[in-house]
């Protein structure tokens, strides 16, 4: 895939499972038509954690610099000894504006020394775009990450939008998925809270679903 730094973005469904690719093109499309976070997205199906793949053998994430809320820029590192769900979205992707709802409860529910949501944005209007979607959506426990760049696509060879990387505390990516989920269900709570305080790597069983492949 090539770098989005420097083209216009728009997004195709794929297959109908919440997955939507990011491509280059010759002008940006408005973002959906999706004001309220308690509306359903037409069109948009959840995926479920057995479409997780983990990652084998575990190796760190590559350096992967940012800018926070006020410009700052941070990368992982800061999140060290936390489980981190790292989710790429984008306002423009209505399976992204699916479950950002979901992440937002996730945040508020597990959020704190042991985890954290990091919703990285890689909407080129930055700040300017995203800020005014989470106040005029009702995200209140997410905190403003973005990649107005969009290099974190290439540097995570992602293939579409959204996509949600699961980290462990030592910085090493534990596996990803790929589409819309709903992240506060009991199964994906139950999920989360097998890997927070497992450092070491996945508990590598198959219930619920859990799908191995290599890395």
């Amino acid at each position: 895939m090539r770098t989005l730094a420097a083209t216009a973005i728009f997004c195709v469904t794929l297959g109908g499972a919440g997955l939507w690719m990011a491509l280059a093109g010759p002008s940006a499309p408005p973002p959906p038509a999706v004001l309220t976070l308690d509306q359903p997205s037409p069109g948009v199906t959840a995926v479920g954690l057995d479409k997780f793949r983990y990652m084998e053998p575990l190796a760190p994430v590559p350096e992967l610099p940012f800018l926070d809320g006020e410009g700052r820029r941070v990368d992982l590192s800061e999140f060290k000894d936390r489980l981190v769900l790292l989710n790429l979205w984008a306002t423009w992707c209505a399976p992204c504006v699916k479950e950002m709802p979901a992440l937002d409860r996730l945040q508020a529910q597990l959020g704190g020394p042991g985890f954290q949501v990091v919703a990285l944005s890689v909407d080129r209007g930055g700040k300017d775009q995203v800020q005014p979607f989470y106040q005029r959506t009702g995200v209140k426990n997410l905190a403003l990450y973005l990649d107005p760049s969009s290099a974190s696509m290439q540097t995570l060879k992602l293939r579409g939008l959204p996509t949600t990387l699961l980290v462990d505390q030592e910085g090493r990516e534990l596996g990803r998925i790929e589409g819309a989920v709903e992240w506060d269900s009991p199964e994906v709570i139950a999920f989360l809270r097998k890997h927070m305080g497992h450092g070491g790597g996945p508990n590598r069983d198959s219930r619920g679903g859990v799908v191995r492949t290599g890395g």
